[in-house]
């Protein structure tokens, strides 16, 4: 019984893997897309995001059955319990990959352009927060976990300056508001998902603390 629980753990890490390495990817290439203004490309994060929502909704059925079976008291127990809220940010991360790529697929349309302020720089950030989120949980590495907290503070002072450069293009350039408005959203996005890889971090954290 043992060993077919431990199977069942190693399997729903897998499948937490993929479904994070995924979501990166869509980022990845959701950002391509925006600095390209690639609109094949941002269709095809758009359409990668079902196998996201398909793992997520595969994991939580596997989380639940494993908790139903798990010692209440066990290390197990927490580290399903810590997958089952990740899931729910790796999803997010999907999601808001998605919208970048909508930005950029509209921004082309409008025939504008998505280098007058440097995102790429701020979502490298963001994007290794999130790598280094997920390699904490999968090695409990408090060290992992400590860069993503203090990128944190770099993503949001960059957060402040970006959307002070577009605030400053759209009074100097009220003809390319909507372009601005498009990458004012896209720079929230890739906020959103430092916030996310923030979420993952802490919660491995309280796994390995109790």
């Amino acid at each position: 019984m043992n060993e077919e629980f431990d199977q069942a753990i190693q399997a729903l890490e897998h499948d937490l893997l993929e479904m994070a390495s995924r979501a990166e990817l869509m980022f990845v290439r959701a950002m391509d897309s925006l600095s390209r203004l690639d609109q094949s490309l941002a269709q095809e994060v758009v359409e990668a995001d079902d196998k996201v929502d398909r793992l997520d909704a595969r994991i939580e059925e596997k989380c639940l059955d494993l908790l139903s079976k798990s010692d209440p008291g066990g290390v197990d127990l927490r580290v399903v319990g810590a997958a089952l809220k990740m899931i729910t940010d790796i999803e997010r991360v999907g999601d808001l990959s998605v919208d970048i790529s909508r930005a950029a697929i509209s921004i082309d349309r409008e025939l504008g352009a998505s280098d007058v302020v440097d995102l790429p720089r701020i979502a490298e950030i963001a994007r290794s927060m999130f790598h280094q989120s997920i390699e904490a949980y999968v090695r409990q590495d408090r060290a992992a976990i400590t860069n993503v907290l203090a990128n944190e503070g770099i993503v949001d002072g960059l957060f402040l300056e970006i959307r002070g450069q577009i605030h400053d293009l759209m009074r100097r350039h009220p003809d390319d508001v909507v372009t601005l408005s498009l990458l004012m959203i896209a720079l929230h996005d890739i906020e959103r998902v430092a916030d996310h890889a923030v979420n993952i971090a802490e919660r491995v954290l309280t796994m390995i603390e109790r």
